[in-house]
């Protein structure tokens, strides 16, 4: 077998490579990667805590993530892990600032109306679509670092997008292997 690839020495996730599916609660072991070269395994995590305010937003951490890198990837190749604990918040990579984010609320609008017909009914009325919204925008982003860098395309940003105007305070983290 090569020397880089992740190997398991039984069921990973529930699945068996040589058997039937484990049931769900059964036994559980990690993958381990076997280094020899390439990234290694520092992983750094940090919480930022934003403010998206009391109407639907998408709001840009592109910067937040860039300042994150600088200070932990020191040049690094790696993966960066956006993640967003709320269940009612999406993480989505997209063009900022000619009309794409406004577009994006626009298109959750059409397909998740913000009307009575959702059986999830607390909160301000049609407060239930913005908890189908990680269904279509996840809540978790994983993206290439490179020299220790964000590698995006040209027009792309990292961003929240929140649709929930009961809860203005958000939490965002930042995870770093590399």
């Amino acid at each position: 077998m090569p020397e880089n690839v992740a190997t398991a020495p039984g069921p990973v996730n529930g699945v068996s490579a040589t058997g039937p599916p484990v049931p769900r609660g059964g036994p559980r072991r990690t993958a381990r990667m076997r280094h020899h070269g390439g990234m290694s395994d520092v992983f750094t995590t940090r919480t930022l805590h934003i403010t998206t305010g009391t109407s639907e937003v998408v709001h840009d951490l592109t910067e937040d993530c860039a300042a994150f890198l600088r200070e932990v990837a020191a040049g690094r190749d790696g993966l960066l892990n956006v993640f967003t604990p709320h269940a009612t918040t999406g993480v989505a990579v997209l063009e900022t600032g000619a009309g794409s984010d406004d577009d994006l609320l626009a298109a959750l609008h059409t397909l998740l109306p913000a009307d009575d017909r959702w059986q999830h009914r607390h909160g301000s009325p049609g407060h239930g679509r913005d908890h189908v919204l990680p269904a279509l925008v996840p809540p978790h982003a994983t993206l290439p670092v490179i020299d220790g860098r964000l590698a995006l395309g040209t027009w792309q940003s990292v961003c929240v997008v929140d649709t929930n105007r009961d809860n203005p305070e958000r939490k965002v983290r930042l995870s770093f292997l590399g």
